[in-house]
């Protein structure tokens, strides 16, 4: 093995080393009192005709690294808005050479009409990933995770069955600076309207990660950075947030209020930062549900109205320090924790029309529910960093430790009504859960260069997590409560994952290849205690992934992609429990899923890092249903189902381009374009196959004002889709717009938002399969209006580090609460 793998890595190297010898230029720019300038362009200028050899961006730090340069004399320009731009004298480059800092001087003469700021555009496009600019995007302001999600392009919510969609798919990986959120689909959508805007900094979106990157996650990765400030000193961060629901006919206290305060500190050796944030999310929604049944004679009519009401509050907080033993070792530490309650009030309607022997009558009942769900959760972080001496070459390690704890009450009082609106029935039932999660990771990624053109990057990882559910289901019967048998259960599940991951990659020239493995070998027991029944398994899975970059000229390329990737069943799923909704619709898991594998590919087009064009195919086996329903024609009960079915597969096309209409308004355009097919050759007893056509639009606009105004627009729209059984037969959309005036320097800022101004974004669908025939519409609150006030104090200026990612990376959005 070791032969061949060095066969392979001198074939690599060797190939190119015919080709002229290729050179690394760095540098910094720096303005006259030598603060870095980020996102400034630098072009290396051919000497003597000037023509364009390369054009990279600096980063936040104000430096620049462009590599293959061949050998010769060179000048460097420098350009961005703001400042004049500078050419530097005639340089030769005969081997890497590191420049002296680049000074640019600020423009004496400020445009009076427009004030045209570098800043970085809400939604940014690069090779391998889309990022969102939350930090600084106004649109975003006084949202939360959840409604910032909602604009980003071929990213849907899916409200009605509580999950992220990317490219229309589900299966998302949803990670919090680098680790997996321990939740399940629906738990993770009330996480995420829980996190405030004012807590991130960036979101980024990765279609197909390399093997490097857990393989759980069908559809992609949503990595969510939240702000971490490292710049040498004290500087830090406050805000606050008042939002306000703009609907006729809602209860009176559908608001959000949210604090948000971060402090760093850095002297000499040692970094500390801290971020604590204050939150009340209040929200409504109101469910209409239609559907009928037909056996033995009886045809009967369901007209279903759900009002219901959230109120919810959060504390969060984290704590971190970093000790840079040396320039090559860093070691740190960070704690993070947050506990919250969430409170419903429901009341529902049931009209019932029955018909049987030509005798018509109508019946009905009404429920009132509530449920109160507080949950706590931590988290423990150690990590090492050592970078060696050769260039490029480093090794990380991380330990986390992870605990959830869930709970929940909920109580239903239903009354039965005959024809002459007399009380018939009554029934009380209460359902009283817990849920603890323990997880333990650990992880090692070690990177070395075998050449200046070719990398290797290894990993190993193993996580291991117990979760205890106990689920007690009791009826309130001749004036005590008894155990409902079949409903209560308790359910423990085990699982343990060990993973190796090995990526190499291969620099030559116009072409980029990076290749990839990664092995996951799962071991799983479920145990329903209460039922004396176990479901084990165990299985090996590989992950290949190859990744190629062809340089088609100075200004476009094209990018090729392969992976495999899997997803696991959350343990909500997993669960077996048969939780009461109404006395005519069931919740209940299914123990026995099965993992769905999903191979992904991808093309892109890329022209002058604007312009781009995307191709995509993918296909999941044994693909994971968490809206399978099923209907007891005879009972008239409806059960939500987990299941598995054979197949999905979805075609993908993606176009993005962004329009400079001036220099002070700017355009930026995602067209995204679906085709999903699902098929199974027995689902339920027959065959299924349904297929649609769909489309995705997201546009956001720029404009930059006089005297520090700014003003920002948002407008996406989803066309009806289908997903598994569900169809979706309406246009989904929202325009967005927000505007903000800076004072003090740009440290004060104040920012007024209003999210879906003409409310059109609800959702409207159907299901129909054998005897189930439901038609559904959610109207649930989505324009809102939000005042954000927010200071900045201290040096902002100076380096950050970047957020880490720790080894909680594959199973933190699978548990269930």
């Amino acid at each position: 093995m070791k032969t061949l793998f060095t066969l392979i890595a001198c074939l690599m190297v060797c190939g190119a080393s015919f080709a002229q010898k290729l050179n690394k230029l760095t540098g910094k720019i720096v303005d006259e009192k030598s603060v870095p300038v980020p996102f400034a362009v630098v072009r290396v200028l051919n000497y003597p005709d000037t023509t364009v050899a390369k054009s990279v961006s600096t980063d936040i730090d104000g430096e620049f690294n462009i590599e293959q340069l061949k050998s010769g004399d060179y000048i460097l320009s420098v350009s961005i808005v703001g400042f004049k731009n500078k050419k530097t004298d005639r340089f030769s480059l005969q081997g890497d050479l590191k420049l002296p800092a680049i000074s640019i001087e600020n423009l004496t003469k400020q445009l009076k009409e427009v004030s045209v700021q570098g800043r970085k555009p809400f939604v940014e496009h690069q090779i391998d990933k889309t990022v969102l600019n939350v930090e600084n995007s106004i649109v975003s302001s006084g949202s939360t995770a959840l409604e910032i999600l909602e604009k980003a392009p071929g990213v849907q919510i899916d409200r009605q069955n509580e999950r992220v969609l990317l490219n229309n798919k589900s299966g998302v990986t949803v990670m919090i600076d680098g680790k997996n959120n321990f939740l399940s689909a629906a738990d993770l959508t009330i996480y995420l309207n829980n996190l405030s805007s004012s807590q991130i900094a960036t979101i980024e979106i990765i279609t197909n990660p390399s093997a490097k990157y857990d393989a759980a996650g069908n559809s992609g990765i949503i990595n969510i950075k939240l702000k971490k400030n490292k710049a040498f000193g004290t500087n830090g961060s406050v805000s606050s947030t008042y939002r306000n629901a703009i609907r006729a006919n809602l209860p009176t206290n559908i608001y959000g209020s949210e604090f948000n305060f971060n402090l760093n500190h850095r002297v000499e050796k040692w970094n500390f930062y801290t971020n604590a944030n204050a939150s009340k999310n209040n929200n409504f929604s109101n469910l209409l549900l239609d559907r009928s049944t037909n056996a033995n004679g009886l045809q009967s009519v369901f007209n279903q109205d759900f009002q219901k009401l959230y109120t919810g509050s959060r504390l969060a907080a984290k704590l971190g320090a970093d000790y840079f033993v040396n320039e090559k070792t860093t070691i740190g530490v960070m704690f993070d924790g947050s506990s919250s309650t969430r409170k419903l009030d429901n009341f529902s309607q049931t009209f019932i029309n029955e018909t049987q022997a030509g005798v018509v009558s109508n019946n009905s009942l009404i429920q009132y529910s509530d449920a109160n769900t507080p949950n706590k959760n931590y988290s423990v972080n150690f990590n090492i960093r050592h970078d060696f001496k050769k260039e490029g070459a480093s090794l990380n390690f991380d330990a986390d430790f992870s605990g959830f704890d869930y709970s929940g009450l909920e109580n239903f009082n239903t009354n039965f009504y005959d024809e002459k609106g007399l009380i018939y029935n009554n029934t009380i039932i209460k359902n009283d859960s817990k849920t603890a999660i323990d997880i333990y990771a650990a992880k090692t990624d070690f990177t070395w260069p075998l050449s200046k053109t070719t990398k290797l990057e290894t990993g190993l990882k193993s996580t291991y997590v117990k979760t205890n559910n106990d689920f007690l289901s009791s009826a309130f019967l001749n004036n005590e409560w008894q155990n409902i048998v079949g409903q209560s259960n308790n359910f423990i599940y085990k699982e343990n994952v060990n993973a190796a991951y090995a990526n190499l990659s291969k620099d030559m020239g116009k072409w980029q290849v990076q290749t990839g493995l990664r092995a996951e070998y799962t071991q799983s027991t479920g145990t329903s205690v209460t039922n004396n029944t176990v479901a084990k398994q165990h299985y090996l899975s590989l992950f290949p992934t190859v990744f190629v970059s062809q340089k088609i000229s100075e200004s476009s390329n094209l990018r090729y992609s392969y992976g495999r990737r899997i997803d696991r069943p959350n343990y909500q799923q997993l669960n077996p429990f048969n939780f009461y909704m109404d006395p005519y619709t069931i919740q209940q898991g299914n123990p026995y899923l099965k993992p769905q594998f999903t191979n992904n590919f991808e093309v892109s087009y890329n022209y002058k890092s604007g312009l781009s064009f995307s191709l995509g195919y993918s296909k999941t086996k044994d693909l994971i249903l968490d809206s399978k329903t099923a209907q007891n024609d005879s009972t008239r009960i409806v059960t939500v189902g987990q299941g598995n079915i054979g197949s999905g597969q979805y075609y993908t096309a993606g176009l993005y381009f962004p329009l400079a209409i001036t220099k002070w308004w700017n355009l930026q355009n995602n067209f995204s374009l679906f085709y999903n097919k699902f098929n199974d050759d027995n689902l339920e007893g027959a065959p299924f196959m349904l297929s649609k056509v769909s489309y995705n639009v997201n546009i956001s606009s720029s404009i930059t004002l006089p005297d520090n105004w700014t003003l920002e627009t948002n407008f996406w729209l989803n066309s009806p889709r289908v997903r598994g059984l569900e169809r979706t037969i309406i246009y989904q959309n929202a325009l967005n717009m927000g505007v903000q005036k800076s004072f003090l320097n740009k440290a004060l800022k104040l920012r007024l938002n209003v999210d879906d101004i003409f409310q059109t974004n609800y959702w409207k669908g159907t299901l129909d399969y054998q005897n189930v025939n439901l038609r559904v519409q959610n109207n649930y609150i989505s324009r809102r209006a939000s005042f954000n006030v927010s200071y900045s104090f201290g040096n902002q200026n100076l380096k950050s580090n970047q957020n880490r990612k720790t080894a909680a990376d594959d199973i933190k959005n699978r548990a269930g609460g």
